[in-house]
């Protein structure tokens, strides 16, 4: 989606990003028009309706506390907000066996591998705290950080096996991409950005709390309502002119827009699909070519009863095994009870590798996943199944987010929101809180908004970035941690511990030992 917007126009680009700027540019007294490439507002939020499922999101669904944007701009829309459905026990299947999740990893009787564990959170918010959410790039270890992969920092902060294995499933899960193919400067500042770790994973207090009544869809298409004709489907820009007083946008139809200002609000690497008049500067042209987005197929499984609940289930699991689809479910039921349902996300590379097989192929897969997982037939029978293989949208290139590769961030990322003259540049992916989400696209929004307002002269220069207050409806809760989970040791440094106390010991039984036989004279 593009904006277009000033005295004439503006252009914006996909998704709730670009009608929010455009939302606001009106209510300022821009006159603004949005071209955007598809036949539907929404970008990688969709909401498809039907007589088998009324309505489901097949794209970006979930809202939480601290997500405070985009709940203040659904609650000025009319859209209502429910809660996911959490009563029962959560667990991770892996090796044939499920484990009950305490807090936000499994329980396991291995002290060493709970130790792992409590270190592997400990540290990564330790680290993510030191990363400014404004400027990851300017973090006091940012070079060294950013040179590092996620699975190269797993390895070293993890210990054991079993921990190794779920970071690499938090990795996989909060941005659809492998360990080895991140910064690990880029992911530490992507969860410290939405609250850490606890904040980012969890669904009670957290970002996957809860859901839209009616599909997040609806937010985008009640602001198209208000903006009254001045949004124009199907019309891909394939070029911006800058070389005159004012900016010329040309469409795929060969429409041409004229405005003042251009506010693009695709994803950074789409932006190589548009021929701009004069070039874009070698560093945002270096940058947007070296972002890519994540890889993930979003699948609803439909049953005529939610049977998982009858064993004491709430329906959200994970499923660390490599034969498995699916990586993570939640229960997709509506609100009031029906349309009983299992949402789950193929992630990654799984994404990838499965992609070639048909839609019933898949659906068959997650079936026996299921009834693996849950040790239930009742997965086996399905009455419906809806999926989007977010790889195929030609307008998203992939989903949740783009991502930064080791080494990008620190050379590259100071780029991603400055303008290039009369274009300014929004998108989740410039977002410094809960980009990649939502919450993200309202922020980068109303952000890039403003600093139009701000070359127009029609809003200061401290007043582009405003501070959110936290949503009433929706409090965020604080995640309390003991006395035990801030000092205990990690493994190693408990082998440590014992290996110098066994020292000692042993130090003590010999002089013992020797002061016995005479060996030691005492003075």
């Amino acid at each position: 989606m593009w904006l277009i917007a000033a005295t004439c126009f503006n252009a914006l680009s996909l998704f709730l990003v670009g009608l929010s700027a455009a939302k606001l540019l009106s209510e300022a007294g821009v006159s603004v028009v949005v071209l955007e490439a598809r036949d539907r507002v929404g970008g990688r939020t969709f909401t498809i309706h039907n007589d088998k499922v009324n309505y489901v999101d097949v794209g970006a669904s979930y809202v939480g506390p601290t997500q405070n944007r985009i709940l203040r701009l659904a609650k000025e829309l009319g859209v209502e907000t429910y809660k996911v459905y959490v009563e029962g026990e959560m667990f991770l299947h892996k090796g044939g066996k499920s484990r009950n999740f305490a807090g936000i990893c499994p329980s396991t009787w291995n002290p060493f591998v709970y130790l792992d564990y409590n270190h592997f959170w400990r540290t990564m918010d330790k680290m993510g705290k030191e990363i400014p959410v404004d400027a990851p790039w300017d973090a006091p270890h940012a070079e060294e950080w950013d040179k590092m992969s996620m699975k190269e920092l797993i390895n070293k902060i993890c210990w054991t096996k079993a921990v190794r294995d779920f970071a690499t499933a938090f990795v996989n899960i909060n941005v659809t991409s492998e360990p080895h193919e991140v910064s690990a400067l880029w992911f530490l500042w992507y969860v410290r950005q939405c609250g850490g770790t606890f904040r980012i994973f969890s669904i009670t207090n957290g970002g996957q709390e809860r859901k839209f009544k009616g599909g997040s869809g609806q937010i985008s298409e009640k602001i198209m309502e208000r903006l009254k004709g001045r949004v124009k489907l199907e019309r891909p820009v394939i070029s911006i002119d800058q070389t005159g007083d004012n900016v010329l946008v040309e469409t795929l139809n060969h429409e041409i827009y004229e405005g003042k200002y251009v506010i693009s609000a695709i994803p950074p690497i789409l932006t190589t699909k548009i021929h701009c008049k004069p070039e874009l500067p070698p560093k945002r042209n270096q940058l947007i070519q070296r972002l890519p987005m994540g890889s993930v197929i979003k699948c609803m499984m439909y049953y005529r009863e939610a049977f998982w609940r009858r064993k004491g289930y709430c329906g959200s699991f994970m499923i660390e095994d490599e034969e498995s689809p699916i990586g993570i479910t939640i229960d997709d039921t509506k609100p009031d009870g029906t349309f009983p349902a299992i949402m789950g996300f193929i992630l990654a590379r799984k994404a990838v590798k499965l992609a070639h097989l048909s839609k019933e192929e898949r659906k068959t897969k997650i079936c026996e996943a299921y009834a693996k997982a849950l040790g239930m037939k009742e997965a086996l029978q399905p009455v419906h199944y809806e999926e989007k293989n977010w790889n195929m949208e030609q307008y998203s290139g992939g989903c949740y987010t783009a991502y930064f590769p080791p080494g990008i961030m620190h050379s590259y990322g100071r780029i991603i929101r400055q303008p290039v003259d009369r274009i300014y540049f929004a998108g989740t992916e410039t977002a410094t809180q809960w980009s990649g989400y939502m919450e993200g696209a309202v922020q980068a929004g109303e952000r890039a908004a403003r600093e139009v307002l701000h070359s127009m002269g029609k809003i200061s220069k401290g007043e582009i970035w405003m501070p959110e207050p936290e949503s009433k409806d929706v409090p965020a809760l604080p995640f309390p941690t003991t006395f035990w989970e801030r000092n205990l040791p990690s493994a190693p440094g408990l082998l440590c511990l014992l290996s110098c106390t066994l020292c000692l010991t042993s130090v003590a039984a010999a002089g013992f030992f020797a002061c016995k036989k005479g060996l030691i004279v005492r003075n």
